[in-house]
């Protein structure tokens, strides 16, 4: 018999029979294990109390991603990661274990769809002990969720590009033949929704346009009127997964709070037919910091919103605040020490450095902030403070600035608004409220809205 028909036994053999081997000294004990389902990807996280090594494979027909743990025995806390699976998962159908080898325990997860896979180990850091980490994205040449906005504003901008010269077209076709002089003609949006002038050749050539031009035929019912130039406004939950964020006296969760109140602030602006929502995240789970800015600046963000609740060591501190990226040091000791804070993000939502291959990349684009930017930051949060001081009170009667990674995108107005003091009992069970968290909705949307009305977006290439 073939040493591989012999292994391909012996495997199958431990599998049918996953008795688990005594622990041996030196052995890693597990303290917790996690899932995260996402659209975007799954993570399971297994923590314990020393490091531990990895390998693993993928096999076809059916599709399965294998991992074999080193130093581990089988033990009921690895068997709680079959419970934790949520039927909806996108990426695992089942989860199973066993004691593949002494002091070896195999995991295997049976996949719905092709996937590229990340494993890779994190040092302990916070409240967490070392961790073993894969995450599961889809394989490449799968749909990009991104490419839908992207490919919405470049459809609307041809759409909208079209319209305007049909309509110029039926004005030409009532005017008088002779006699008059050349008209100023409408301004045509180019293929990414910006506005540019006819040529002088072509002005010449045209006949006048009509004092009163003929009104355009009524939007028909169920349509949405045609929109010339759309605004993506990109909303950013802070925390997620991996990275709880503050915690409130009674367990409220800064992840979660920031969550619920996004989701309802992309309802509201999306009653505004020109404008459109990218989410960095629409479910729980760790979006590092950078991937957060290129998410905003790959759809061509025209703003950037980053939502967030404080917390601080005295529960006596309280009201919201909004930032802005500092070009230089930060404006108050307060707001540099909620910079640092912030920027640990990636720590404890687990970032995989040896994915990130571009050093500069972690540095979030450092070196490419504009004072252009940063003037355009403070005058939305300008409004967006004005707006949230009619609802609650501020923790700062001025936008501050600080050197917030997440707010480094060189070409998007970018704040960061922290909602409410999560630390003191008061704020928080006005997070948890539902009517408060509608005021603080309304208060944000109005606060963007005012900005774009009074600084419509200019035309941007999409990084």
């Amino acid at each position: 018999m073939s040493s591989r028909r012999l292994l391909l036994i012996h495997g199958a053999c431990a599998w049918a029979l996953p008795l688990a081997a005594p622990a041996q000294p030196g052995d890693a004990e597990l303290v917790a294990v996690r899932l995260w389902p996402a659209q975007a990807y799954t993570r399971v996280t297994l923590e314990s109390d020393k490091p531990l090594v990895a390998r693993h494979f993928i096999t076809e027909a059916p599709e399965r991603l294998v991992i074999d743990i080193d130093g581990l025995t089988l033990s009921p806390r690895l068997k709680e990661l079959v419970a934790k699976l949520q039927a909806n998962d996108p990426f695992i159908a089942s989860v199973r274990v066993g004691q593949y080898q002494p002091r070896v325990v195999r995991l295997v997860l049976d996949l719905k769809q092709s996937i590229a896979p990340q494993v890779f180990t994190l040092a302990p850091v916070a409240a967490y002990q070392h961790r073993l980490v894969l995450d599961l994205y889809p394989a490449l040449g799968a749909k990009d969720p991104l490419l839908a906005l992207v490919q919405e504003r470049e459809v609307n901008a041809a759409a909208a590009a079209a319209a305007v010269n049909d309509e110029l077209g039926q004005w030409i076709e009532k005017l008088p033949q002779k006699g008059a002089t050349p008209p100023s003609s409408p301004a045509l949006p180019s293929p990414t929704g910006a506005a540019s002038a006819p040529s002088p050749a072509a002005s010449s050539t045209v006949p006048a346009v009509p004092a009163t031009p003929p009104t355009p035929a009524a939007t028909p019912p169920g349509r949405r009127p045609r929109v010339e130039r759309l605004i993506v406004v990109a909303l950013d939950p802070g925390h997620g997964g991996e990275d709880p964020g503050a915690i409130g006296p009674t367990g409220l969760q800064e992840k979660d709070v920031v969550l619920a109140v996004a989701k309802q602030l992309r309802e509201r602006l999306l009653e505004q037919a020109n404008l459109r929502v990218l989410m960095t995240r629409d479910a729980d789970y760790f979006v590092p910091l950078h991937e957060r800015v290129r998410k905003a600046r790959r759809v061509g963000a025209d703003l950037f919103v980053s939502i967030h609740a404080d917390a601080f060591i005295r529960p006596q501190a309280r009201g919201a605040s909004v930032f802005a990226l500092g070009e230089k040091a930060a404006t108050s000791a307060a707001a540099r020490w909620l910079a640092d804070k912030e920027n640990a993000a990636d720590a404890v939502g687990g970032l995989n450095k040896l994915a990130v291959r571009d050093e500069g990349v972690l540095k979030v684009l450092a070196d490419m902030s504009t004072t252009a930017q940063i003037k355009d930051s403070l005058k939305l949060g300008g409004e967006v403070l004005t707006q949230i001081g009619r609802v609650g009170k501020l923790h700062k009667a001025q936008v501050e600035q600080a050197g917030f990674a997440v707010l480094k995108a060189p070409d998007v107005p970018s704040i960061l608004v922290e909602t409410a003091f999560i630390s003191n009992p008061e704020e928080e069970a006005k997070l948890r409220d539902p009517d408060y968290q509608r005021e603080l909705v309304e208060a944000l949307a109005k606060g963007i809205q005012r900005y774009l009305a009074r600084r419509p977006p200019l035309k941007r290439p999409v990084a």
